[in-house]
């Protein structure tokens, strides 16, 4: 009986004496999981990165750096070509389709506002007419962000946060200003505005890394 005891004692006393070892397996799993993932998105994205090269240097230069229309893409729909909107905006760059009608209107061979290529080019030309409405901003940057302000709000509505802002410069309004004023600005959804701006930014620097 003492060996058979002595046994059982050993084997009780060696599996309390190995406590239970943690394990990663999810975390690893998890960082796995999301590396995939960050490498997917990226080969997804970077499919329209020759379209968007192409209309940045056909309606701004080839010195001007495309990713700041990748970077709006990214902030309008992550770059879903099938994304819509609430109110009826389509596509990577997210056109009314009034909007994207009266682009095509004037831009011979440009193809329906679901095909990516067409999409991204009307928002880029788009961006060239908002652009050069901002002409005159004391810094690029300035003139960046009304750009892309107007493109959100509309151009009215970012032309009255400028009325409003002269109220605080002293001299020309920047985009600081207008941040300043927005919540006085009236028919205006400036929480909405002022991040899709500091969206793009954010995207912007992403890219560049």
């Amino acid at each position: 009986m003492r060996p058979l005891r002595l046994l059982a004692l050993a084997g009780t006393l060696t599996a309390g004496a190995l406590p239970a070892q943690p394990t990663d397996a999810g975390g690893t799993a998890g960082r796995l999981a999301e590396a995939q993932r960050i490498r997917q998105t990226r080969r997804a994205s970077s499919r329209y990165d020759e379209i968007f090269q192409r209309y940045a240097k056909r309606y701004f230069s080839a010195a001007f750096d495309w990713r700041w229309f990748k970077a709006q893409g990214m902030a309008e729909s992550n770059l879903d070509s099938q994304a819509t909107s609430w109110v009826g905006a389509r596509g990577i760059m997210q056109l009314m389709p009034a909007t994207y009608q009266q682009i095509q209107s004037r831009e011979a061979g440009f193809g329906t506002i679901d095909d990516p290529e067409w999409n991204i080019a009307a928002g880029i030309k788009h961006d060239r007419m908002l652009w050069r409405l901002w002409d005159g901003q004391p810094t690029t940057e300035d003139r960046m962000s009304f750009m892309f302000g107007s493109y959100n709000a509309g151009q009215g509505t970012i032309g009255r946060a400028v009325r409003s802002a002269r109220e605080v410069a002293t001299e020309q309004p920047t985009w600081t200003h207008v941040e300043q004023v927005a919540p006085q600005v009236p028919r205006w959804r400036y929480r909405e505005t002022l991040g899709y701006v500091r969206k793009i930014r954010t995207n912007y620097v992403m890219l560049r890394r």
